[in-house]
């Protein structure tokens, strides 16, 4: 049994405001053993319950943020950046199942540091008519290669988002939210056993099944107009609003190629302190 973990850091344990996860800060070196916690945990857990391999995919910022020489030496560790499928990269090596760890709600919504992909410049992401977070689209995905989704972790936002994709995953809550950046937080000892707990149980699911590929639309909202602007250039891409894009893609695998392309121009259109 082959398991892979999408591992975020904005719902990982402690972690509730800027400086806690953006590189090179103090408290960002200091959270980032936490977020190594919380995969160890999972790890242990994955392991406990049958898995005999674990690649933990890397998915934060720079995607360098886990300390290699922390990691459960069962785990393998995918780091880096510009990989094709990005916080799901492994989703396609023959898993038998993928956590979601250390996740976030969605842009728009309430949660944590809540966003989806861009840190504040998406305010709103639909998938085939229906709001969805990384979260979502990730599950999307996986759900197109057979592969299901087993646990996810992060605060009591993200988990009741994954309630709705991800209805028999197991479910853990290291912190509730206050505000974007407030939370009551569990510690370390605490969550680590919770996942551990929610890891072990969760491999009584894991299977690949079929692929199921299927036509998907994505529509992203943004706040301000000329990001829409500047993302509707790219060819099958539309200009559905002012501020609002869309696409339609025939798969989902296609879909999220075409996304990363639509943030990454957004992203680079932001202009100074005016956006």
């Amino acid at each position: 049994m082959q398991v892979l973990v999408s591992a975020d850091m904005e719902g990982a344990t402690g972690v509730t405001w800027t400086d806690d996860c953006v590189p090179g800060t103090e408290p960002w070196q200091r959270m980032r053993r936490l977020f190594a916690g919380d995969v160890n945990a999972c790890v242990a857990g994955l392991s406990a319950g049958g898995a005999t391999a674990v690649l933990v995919n890397e998915a934060h910022s720079a995607q360098r943020n886990l300390l290699l020489e922390e990691l459960d030496p069962r785990a393998s560790m995918l780091t880096g950046r510009h990989k094709p499928l990005s916080m799901m990269q492994g989703i396609d090596s023959g898993v038998d199942g993928v956590v979601f760890l250390g996740y976030h709600a969605g842009a728009g919504q309430q949660g944590v540091l809540a966003h989806t992909y861009l840190t504040n410049s998406i305010t709103g992401v639909w998938l085939d008519g229906e709001p969805a977070g990384e979260g979502g689209l990730n599950a999307a995905l996986a759900a197109e290669h057979g592969v299901p989704v087993l646990l996810v972790t992060g605060d009591d936002r993200a988990c009741g988002e994954a309630a709705a994709y991800a209805p028999d995953a197991e479910r853990v809550a290291v912190k509730r939210c206050v505000s974007r950046y407030a939370a009551i937080c569990l510690p370390p000892a605490r969550t680590a056993e919770l996942i551990t707990e929610a890891a072990t149980a969760a491999m009584r699911r894991a299977g690949r099944g079929p692929r199921r590929p299927a036509p998907h639309r994505i529509e992203v909202e943004f706040d301000a107009a000329h990001l829409a602007d500047a993302a509707a250039v790219v060819p099958t891409v539309e200009q559905v609003g002012v501020r609002r894009v869309g696409f339609d893609a025939p798969d989902m695998t296609e879909g999220m190629r075409a996304f990363k392309i639509v943030t990454a121009i957004a992203s680079g259109a932001v202009q100074g302190v005016y956006g």
